[in-house]
């Protein structure tokens, strides 16, 4: 029995990370478990991409270049190190302009890359087309994907194997360069027989010599059988990970799929044991971080609702952040009407948190009450051809929601129009900030927006979770209690700061000691509890933080008027008018953070 190689790409730093941790792991904790996984004989590396891009600018105060560069130092010239391009969405949620994709794949090349992987969530050529000659003209090798999943019950019409050989066709006739052929079903939920039945068809279409592989998640319980059913049709290369970012939301183990495949003609090259020893040391660099326990699940519900890995845990953590954990299983109920309303795009990012956008919006304010603003732009056109038709009754909402009209237009012929996504634009911003006009800068802006700059002025949250960090507040406040020394905190009033000294008394009495005005640092003017006579409340929705106030005290505003934006759940939420009027008071600035109901504005 002649014996085939197989190709593992070890997705244990990007995808792994961000299937379990929403990607939030600091470099110096994981350099170490790459230096192991090197000795360990991987020379094929997932680095980048995808949310481990974004997160680092947002979260934890980290450049996404400086990691890239760094990763490439440690696994040496050689290695194989590839990331993850969202076709014209490039490693953001929303479509680029074709200059910033061309930046992108320009940089990502200067900081160690050596593979993109170009997906469309909704299977559109017409979304691969310009990033496929952007990766080719800054020296990367390509590699073209088909998304795929499976739909919820009782749907059809796309993602059978008829439906991604016309994809395919649609790739060949169009001309597109590429290196190898991915096909990639980040929600797990595609069962073996078709994928096997579609690795065949692929294999007859592009012939013996092009490298096909899979991706797959555990989130369903399938991917050990699909990855078997995809060698088997005749797939070069398949996604593992290491313990303890496998199996899950993540990819399946290397060494579950070394025992997997015992007595088979396939063999991944590695050695158990050497790959044992790596583990061993990811899981020392990991152990103060905490693992959510649905990250380590496997949920039959997938199917039904696909919820790729990667955007699973992200959602959740956000959820506990928000204190709204408690709304994810009717979220995950609600995604499979929106999957089946929205025109079948794959759960895959920018569209799988569409779709969960779209289904926490149902659940937080009644059924299609609130339109999301990614997915109404989605099912009106603006990020390309979806696979089916969306439900017309949803376009309609949102057309009217959003103040948008349905389009046919190229998705990246629209953002070229677009100003505000030139980098003529982002360069106006950095110097709007007197921050250095660099390339790397005019990046992180076009792909961050306000976090980029907030990341460049060191004003980025630091999100990033830790077992001690409970630990060491906990003792913390043990050590405060034990003290009966004045305390200095400053606390917040209906919009105005107060610095309050505090001492504790002996009979574990507190006693305030002297309260005076603290500069707010914001023109922001205070406002009563309760709304004024003849005033409206306008209350905060969803739990969340201050985005951005766009409406004045004072200024008047029409019904319907944004008078500020709330981010909560990687979403960006209007809040509008309740009626036409004055703007009497503003009741919080930006980044602070809000709670459901919280009273934001008075509009009299």
């Amino acid at each position: 029995m002649a014996i085939k190689k197989i190709d593992v790409m070890d997705t244990t730093f990007r995808d792994g990370f961000q299937s379990v941790f929403g990607g939030r792991v600091l470099m110096e904790d994981f350099f170490p478990a790459v230096e192991a996984s090197k000795k360990a004989g991987i020379t094929h590396f997932e680095f980048g991409g995808g949310a481990r891009f974004q997160t680092l600018f947002f979260y934890m105060k980290e450049n996404a270049f400086e990691m890239m560069k760094r990763f490439r130092e440690i696994v040496g010239e050689e290695a194989n190190l590839q990331t993850l391009s969202r076709g014209v969405s490039y490693v953001g949620l929303d479509v680029g302009s074709s200059e910033v994709i061309e930046l992108n794949m320009k940089l990502f090349k200067k900081y160690g890359a050596t593979t993109i992987r170009n997906f469309d969530a909704l299977n559109d050529v017409n979304n691969l087309k310009f990033p496929s000659e952007a990766i080719k003209r800054n020296g990367l090798k390509h590699e073209v994907v088909v998304t795929m999943m499976d739909l919820p019950p009782g749907c059809s019409g796309a993602h059978d194997v008829a439906f991604y050989e016309k994809t395919l066709r649609n790739i060949l006739d169009a001309g597109i360069e590429f290196d190898s052929v991915a096909f990639k079903d980040a929600s797990g939920t595609a069962n073996p027989k078709k994928i096997g039945e579609t690795i065949k068809m692929a294999r007859r279409l592009l012939g013996a010599k092009t490298h096909i592989r899979l991706h797959t998640h555990e989130t369903a319980g399938i991917s050990v059988a699909a990855y078997i059913s995809a060698l088997e049709a005749g797939a070069d290369g398949i996604d593992l990970a290491q313990s303890p970012v496998s199996g899950g939301t993540s990819q399946p183990d290397i060494l579950t799929m070394i025992h997997a495949l015992k007595g088979t003609r396939f063999d991944l090259g590695l050695d158990k044991r050497k790959i044992l020893e790596s583990e061993r040391i990811l899981q020392e660099c990991l152990k103060d971080y905490f693992i959510p326990p649905e990250a380590t699940m496997v949920s039959p519900l997938i199917p039904f609702s696909p919820m790729p890995g990667g955007a699973l845990t992200a959602n959740t953590q956000m959820m506990r952040d928000n204190g709204i954990l408690d709304k994810f299983p009717l979220a995950i109920d609600e995604m499979e009407e929106v999957v089946q309303k929205g025109g079948y795009g794959t759960s895959v990012t920018p569209v799988s948190q569409f779709y969960f956008q779209q289904a926490l919006n149902n659940v937080m304010f009644g059924k299609w009450k609130k339109i999301a603003p990614g997915y109404g732009k989605m099912v009106l056109g603006y990020f390309g051809k979806t696979p089916v038709a969306p439900d017309p009754e949803i376009v309609k909402l949102a057309s009217k929601q959003l103040k948008m009209e349905p389009t046919t237009k190229i998705a990246i012929d629209i953002a070229n129009r677009d100003e505000k996504r030139s980098l003529k634009h982002y360069q106006k911003m950095l110097e709007d900030e007197n921050l250095e006009v660099t390339e790397e800068n005019l990046f992180i802006v076009a792909s961050c927006d306000m976090k980029g700059i907030r990341f460049l002025k060191g004003e980025s949250e630091y999100l990033v979770r830790k077992n001690s960090d409970k630990t060491e507040n906990q003792e913390g406040e043990k050590e405060m209690s034990k003290s009966n020394e004045p305390r200095i905190y400053t606390v917040n009033v209906d919009g105005q700061s107060y610095n309050v000294t505090v001492v504790e008394g002996a009979n574990a009495q507190v006693e305030v000691e002297n309260i005076e005005a603290a500069d707010n640092g914001a023109s922001v003017t205070p406002a009563p509890a309760t709304a004024p006579a003849g005033g409206e409340e306008v209350l905060s929705q969803v739990p969340g933080s201050v985005w951005k106030i766009v409406a004045n005290s004072g200024q008047a505003v029409n019904e319907g008027d944004v008078i500020m934006i709330l981010e909560s759940m990687k979403m960006e939420i209007d809040v509008i008018a309740p009626c036409d009027g004055v703007v009497q008071t503003i009741n919080v600035n930006t980044n602070d953070k809000v709670v459901e109901g919280q009273l934001l504005a008075v509009i009299g």
